[in-house]
């Protein structure tokens, strides 16, 4: 299995993964997204997506903070500065949004990481159906994602 630290250098994207690793652990079962011994990968893409963008554990998106802090956001930001310009250009290059950004580091941090979820979810499920493949049958979800944890 692929090491998932190569995968990006910046802080974001780990934290993000570890955190949606966690989101799943904690609410998905994965013989909801299971039939005839595959993994529904589509299905759970569109569920991981849709829940981890409002939850604030993944993104902070549903209270506008992951850190309720902001000293913390803005450090966390602060280390990204490209990636946050990257991510309100991909929103709509908005020069309200720039402005917002900059007077906001909750609001710059949340922009981050809803812009980086998709690409974070489907790594993650890169990892785990690439688990799943090489599991046993009936695999329990635990067991995957400590595989895919220690990766």
């Amino acid at each position: 299995m692929t090491n998932r630290r190569t995968y990006r250098t910046d802080s974001y994207f780990n934290e993000m993964y570890d955190d949606v690793l966690e989101y799943i652990a904690e609410n998905i079962e994965l013989a909801d997204y299971t039939e005839d011994g595959e993994l529904d990968r589509e299905a759970l893409e569109e569920k991981l997506n849709d829940d981890c963008f409002v939850a604030d554990s993944v993104t902070g998106n549903a209270s506008g903070s992951y850190y309720c802090n902001a000293y913390r956001a803005a450090e966390k930001v602060h280390s990204e500065i490209d990636l946050l310009i990257e991510a309100i250009e991909c929103f709509g290059d908005d020069a309200e949004d720039y402005k917002k950004a900059l007077k906001s580091p909750e609001y710059a941090d949340v922009t981050i990481r809803c812009y980086y979820l998709s690409e974070v979810v489907a790594r993650v499920l890169d990892d785990i159906e690439e688990a799943y493949n090489e599991a046993e049958a009936d695999v329990e979800l635990s067991e995957l994602l400590k595989t895919v944890k220690g990766a």
